[in-house]
């Protein structure tokens, strides 16, 4: 799918690695949809862009269905998705205080993997509508997994779990949109420097990107975001989860 002139909506767009997708994408000409829980920042990144921002929960079914209408009405329908937002939370299993609440655990499969589930579905039924192209394509959701989904650490049962789903929910949402020439894939970052991460200290950020193979330095929003190019732009790819981690491998702890 050609970039330039398509509409294509993000959520988790306000910041992190949304957000350097929503600058990439639009500095090649397409028209982008934020969809965001922070409207100051979302508002203010889509009028940067040209675009347009939408306030949404992606785990409430009505918040999404708003937020997609509204963008909609403002800059068009989806040609493409790409779920960006996520949250995470380090707790052991059973800690030195008793077992994990189940609340935790469950706020995020919820956000991650059921917030993704929930904008695919319903971007999806949008993009059945579309005209296709050449190749019988009518819309790319690209979805965000983690490195955690096959090495998750100590301390990141929840996030592991939300993001492995999201890897196994994959393909059989490609085998399925296949048919309605929708193509699904997902990235699954490694180490990468979002607002997350700055929280660190800066000589920790420097010792986590020293583990890294090669290159041995955090990831960037930028190198997400051509990932996110590549895989928009290639019609041969599908049904895919692809890392991008430079080569790293996470130890236990």
């Amino acid at each position: 799918m050609n970039i330039e002139g398509r509409t294509i909506y993000i959520t988790g767009g306000a910041s992190g690695l949304g957000a350097g997708v929503a600058r990439h994408l639009a500095a090649l000409g397409a028209k982008v949809g934020i969809l965001d829980l922070n409207q100051d920042a979302g508002e203010a990144l889509a009028s940067a862009l040209g675009g347009a921002f939408a306030r949404c929960d992606v785990a409430s079914e009505e918040s999404a269905i708003a937020a997609l209408d509204q963008l909609a009405a403002t800059i068009g329908g989806p040609n493409a998705l790409i779920n960006c937002a996520g949250i995470g939370t380090a707790a052991r299993i059973v800690g030195k205080d008793g077992p994990m609440p189940l609340s935790a655990f469950d706020k995020v499969i919820r956000v991650n993997l059921i917030g993704t589930f929930n904008m695919m579905r319903l971007a999806a039924a949008r993009m059945q509508a579309n005209e296709p192209n050449s190749d019988g394509e009518r819309g790319v959701i690209i979805s965000t997994a983690s490195v955690a989904a096959y090495e998750g650490q100590i301390g990141q049962a929840a996030y592991a779990a939300s993001k492995g789903g999201i890897v196994a929910l994959t393909l059989p949402a490609a085998r399925e949109f296949a048919r309605i020439g929708i193509r699904v894939l997902t990235i699954a970052p490694g180490l990468f420097k979002t607002p997350l991460m700055d929280e660190l200290p800066e000589e920790i950020q420097e010792s986590l990107g020293r583990s890294i193979p090669f290159p041995s330095r955090l990831g960037l929003p930028e190198d997400f975001a051509r990932l996110v190019q590549s895989m928009i732009e290639n019609p041969y790819l599908n049904g895919e989860t692809v890392r991008l981690d430079g080569a790293l491998r996470m130890q236990p702890k």
